[in-house]
């Protein structure tokens, strides 16, 4: 074997050491990465469960007003039929006198 050859097999040792190196590193970093991806896939799942339980919630405070403006209203429309019925009365019994 020649120097030029020896000088090539050594530079390809090198080359092939470094792309082992290479690779090792890569292979971290993507476990690493599916790491962040499952932690944020988990985070992801409990903020859904957590908009989940909030829209539930806020769809009973919604019925809930509704109920309450309902039977505020009622009263209102109570007190408002009673007093015009009261002014038909005044009015009849004016009109009988």
């Amino acid at each position: 074997m020649t120097d030029k050859e020896r000088e090539i097999v050594r530079q390809l040792q090198t080359r092939v050491r470094q792309l082992i190196l290479q690779d090792k590193g890569l292979q971290e970093q993507c476990r690493g990465l599916e790491k962040d991806v499952a932690e944020r896939d988990g985070r992801i799942s409990e903020l859904t469960s957590r908009n989940k339980q909030l829209e539930a919630q806020y769809a009973n405070l919604k019925t809930a007003r509704i109920l309450e403006l309902s039977d505020s209203d009622t009263r209102n429309a109570r007190q408002r039929l009673s007093r015009l019925v009261r002014d038909v009365d005044k009015c009849i019994a004016l009109l009988k006198s």
